[in-house]
């Protein structure tokens, strides 16, 4: 069901702060979508699943123009991310089924625990990098049926977070692709393209039995639009190796801190 809600005056902030969200998605990965729940409910105070299929319609052009600067930047690891996308599809549909299974409450709380969860693993696997790089070590290579393995469990459990939280399931993707040793450059961009195909085939199901406010996707694209364009062509500048593990911690740190907000509130 599509509606439009009465435009209120804090509505007015929603393309800047789509802007950022847009900006930052294409430059750490996953496009963002992460951020709109929590906008959208602790913010704006919309009603939990009708949040998660806004946030899923306001994804979609962060990560269609994203993934496409990425592309042109030849950013995107297809092979990889082949294998996450596959399994995603099918944890949309089940994600899906679940938002219609549990309360608003449960959702919020669900998407709390899940985020403080990915942002200690998150930050895990950055303590060990940088550990392994001060001692001199080789990153260990991933053989081929380990790739297909976390692959295909970090796309299904993405694919479900997007379907059931409306997030765009970035989390699990970059946790699989950092896990994998690949550049960092490579992990941005496969994410995003990873994070377009749950995102289409969740957006889909949910709209069959969601209610999509478009009056708010409006606002968050405005904004959002831009910072995708802009994303990658800042990106393509910036040496970010050096800040690499930095730019990880940072991640994992909002993260968790918005997941914390989630649970009390």
């Amino acid at each position: 069901m599509i509606f439009h809600s009465s435009i209120e005056p804090v509505y007015f902030l929603l393309p800047v702060c789509g802007f950022i969200i847009g900006l930052f998605g294409t430059m750490l990965g996953g496009g963002g979508g992460f951020f709109f729940l929590p906008i959208l409910t602790l913010l704006l105070k919309v009603p939990a699943q009708t949040a998660v299929i806004t946030s899923l319609v306001a994804t979609l052009p962060i990560c269609m123009v994203g993934a496409y600067g990425h592309y042109r930047k030849d950013n995107i690891n297809f092979r990889i991310g082949s294998l996450f996308a596959t399994t995603g599809i099918l944890g949309a549909f089940i994600g899906t089924a679940v938002t219609t299974r549990i309360s608003a409450g449960q959702l919020k709380a669900g998407f709390g625990v899940y985020s403080v969860l990915i942002a200690l693993n998150m930050a895990v696997n950055t303590w060990q990098k940088k550990k392994n790089e001060d001692n001199g070590k080789e990153p260990q290579k991933t053989s081929g049926i380990v790739k297909i393995t976390k692959a295909s469990f970090f796309g299904l459990f993405a694919g479900t977070i997007t379907g059931t939280f409306g997030t765009s399931g970035t989390a699990p993707v970059l946790a699989g692709l950092f896990s994998m040793r690949i550049p960092f450059k490579m992990v941005i961009g496969t994410s995003l393209w990873v994070v377009l195909v749950n995102t289409i085939f969740a957006t889909g199901t949910h709209f069959l039995i969601g209610k999509i406010d478009l009056t708010l996707v409006y606002f968050l694209t405005a904004g959002s639009a831009v910072g995708a364009i802009t994303g990658p062509k800042l990106l393509a500048k910036t040496k970010i190796d050096r800040s690499e593990n930095k730019a990880r911690y940072w991640y994992a740190a909002v993260m968790a801190a918005l997941g914390i907000l989630m649970i009390i509130r």
